[in-house]
């Protein structure tokens, strides 16, 4: 009877050992040099839901040839994209213009990240449910714009292009609304993190809003924006990747397939110039 518990206990114990490793094997699954289970590279790129991973999801069959299994994290804010890859949760991330990335990094001095290239550019656009056109702002009227510095401060540059408000000479993508040297119609702004600025439609005159958060409402901004941005902007959306990972050979073969002829044309096809292809 002892031998025979013995045995038993062998067993149990060569069970677990097995559990243990099979399990061990499961679990390294993060980024970088992760494979599949059909042997294809795993790249696995945060975005944020529209245009980015639409966008991506043209692009997952192109990388398929390649041997890359690209996998799509969408993120509905502008921060935890950029910890996520720092934390080397993700391989990139495609969300973001570089003014935005480079001021996210002076505030966040742990977080090293680059430019792995440049995709498209999403016109900002200036909204309203209450006007028609710009001149019907009333005096004391409000405005929402995004409170984040970059996006903050885009938006005042777009206002004052529009002939609202005037700032101060040379400020640029810094503008805060302290720099505000006219204000004909006491403008009043509400400054509200930029994901939520869409939601504020009901509550203010007008809202600047970035494009991919006006498509997640269902805005069109070549047909509902009163006022956008053109095509010569300089905030062009781009690939971000941990600082020395830029020509990672899978990296690269995601840029070459973004700047595709097949991504350019879904681009055009798609948004109608509500998204600009910047290659």
């Amino acid at each position: 009877m002892k031998k025979l518990f013995a045995i038993i206990a062998a067993l149990v114990v060569a069970v677990f050992a097995f559990a243990g490793c099979g399990g061990s094997q499961s679990a390294s699954s993060g980024s970088g040099s992760a494979s599949s289970g059909s042997g294809q590279k795993v790249l696995k790129i945060g975005a944020s839901p529209v245009p980015h991973a639409e966008i991506l999801e043209v692009v997952k069959p192109l990388l398929a040839k390649e041997g890359i299994e690209l996998q799509v994290v969408e993120f509905s804010d502008y921060v935890q994209p950029n910890l996520a890859l720092n934390d080397k949760e993700l391989d990139a991330n495609f969300f973001q213009h570089e003014p935005y990335l480079d001021n996210f990094m002076t505030e966040h001095t742990d977080v090293k990240l680059a430019n792995a290239g440049g995709i498209h550019i999403e016109p900002m656009g200036i909204y309203s449910k209450k006007i028609k056109k710009l001149d019907e702002l009333k005096d004391g009227a409000s405005i929402a714009i995004p409170n984040d510095p970059t996006n903050g401060g885009r938006s005042l540059l777009l206002l004052e292009k529009a002939g609202i408000i005037k700032l101060k000479d040379g400020i640029g993508v810094k503008a805060t609304v302290q720099d505000i040297v006219e204000n004909k119609k006491n403008i009043k702004f509400q400054e509200v993190e930029a994901a939520q600025v869409p939601r504020t439609l009901d509550d203010v005159d007008a809202a600047v809003i970035n494009t991919n958060f006006a498509m997640q409402v269902n805005l069109v901004p070549t047909k509902d924006a009163l006022f956008m941005e053109d095509s010569t902007s300089p905030f062009v959306n781009i690939v971000a990747v941990r600082k020395g990972d830029e020509n990672r050979p899978e990296i690269q073969a995601l840029l070459k397939a973004l700047k595709s002829d097949e991504v350019k044309q879904f681009i055009n096809d798609k948004y109608k110039g509500a998204v600009v292809p910047a290659f």
